[in-house]
């Protein structure tokens, strides 16, 4: 878990983390390829903020390209008592595979 205000040390995936990228699949696709679904679709790591809820920036591995290319998602997660709603609130893309994910 990260301090508030402050980015958590990236790591890999949790189930948590894994739940909320599937939810947010088709928000992510839509915004990096115009709708179309990806073939394969790997959450990798993760880095996590406590705001107003929960920013969390996420390598996901986009498959069945020449060499694969990932998205570097950031998703805001609202605090419970307002709901829990996912935001998809950034991305960067194309990202390869070997690149560093950094908190933006």
């Amino acid at each position: 878990m990260s301090m508030p205000g402050g980015w958590s040390p990236v790591k890999p995936v949790t189930l948590e983390v894994i739940k909320i990228c599937l939810e947010m699949r088709k928000q992510i696709e839509d915004n990096v390829e115009n709708g179309s679904d990806s073939k394969v679709y790997i959450p990798l790591v993760y880095s996590s903020q406590i705001v107003n809820g929960t920013n969390y920036v996420v390598k996901v591995f986009l498959g069945g390209r020449d060499d694969g290319v990932c998205v570097h998602a950031k998703v805001h997660q609202a605090l419970a008592c307002s709901g829990g709603k996912l935001t998809l609130s950034g991305f960067q893309f194309p990202k390869t595979f070997g690149e560093p994910l950094n908190p933006f």
